[in-house]
């Protein structure tokens, strides 16, 4: 998910090519809102956004990460870890996506939630957003056992880290059921009801 906030400035190569994954993402949901995804192949993807079959590969080797990537779990984590010592694991994480969320521009949020939206009405993006999932999982662990000076691969740890996407895909479902929810509202909601250590 990417933030603006606190991002190095970057190279004329770097913003280049993040112009064209930029504009290969545009295009394929433009496409998917006009025609569905199922509908949409590669092939229209490529041609709308005017780059070489290689070139789209590139950047996303399947149909379904043009939905399912982006830039944000990085950022998140390097945020993770400037955050004070003094906060817990969950308390930290629940600091770094408030911050994250308020900093989306406009545009940003409405592309991060046409995106969620495609994930929850299609099949084949839900399966291939539970291997993102566990990717995401363990860049957390690796975040939070930076910062607490422990092994990624302590039990610990790795808790921790399924914790926090179990509330988010907890998150995702309650905003399934309300779609004109604030999104950013439920994901603090839920990641404070584990702060405070999953009571009912």
């Amino acid at each position: 998910m990417s933030s603006t906030a606190e991002r190095p400035t970057l190279g004329l190569r770097e913003r280049k090519k993040a112009r064209t994954r930029a504009s290969i993402q545009a295009h394929a949901l433009r496409l998917f809102r006009a025609q569905g995804y199922q509908a949409t192949t590669v092939e229209q993807i490529i041609t709308a956004a005017e780059v070489s079959e290689t070139t789209f590969f590139r950047y996303f080797p399947t149909k379904e990460d043009v939905v399912l990537q982006d830039d944000f779990d990085p950022v998140i984590v390097a945020t993770l870890l400037e955050q004070p010592p003094e906060l817990s694991p969950v308390q930290a994480i629940r600091r770094v996506l408030r911050a994250h969320f308020a900093s989306l521009a406009p545009e940003q949020a409405e592309e991060m939630l046409q995106r969620l939206t495609l994930v929850v009405a299609e099949p084949a993006l839900r399966a291939a957003m539970l291997d993102q999932n566990t990717r995401t999982m363990r860049l957390i662990a690796d975040g939070l056992a930076e910062r607490a000076g422990r092994p990624p691969t302590d039990l610990a740890v790795r808790a921790v880290a399924g914790a926090v996407i179990g509330v988010l895909m907890a998150a995702l479902e309650a905003w399934v059921d309300d779609p004109a929810g604030d999104l950013p509202a439920i994901v603090d909601a839920a990641l404070g009801h584990l702060e405070r250590g999953l009571t009912l």
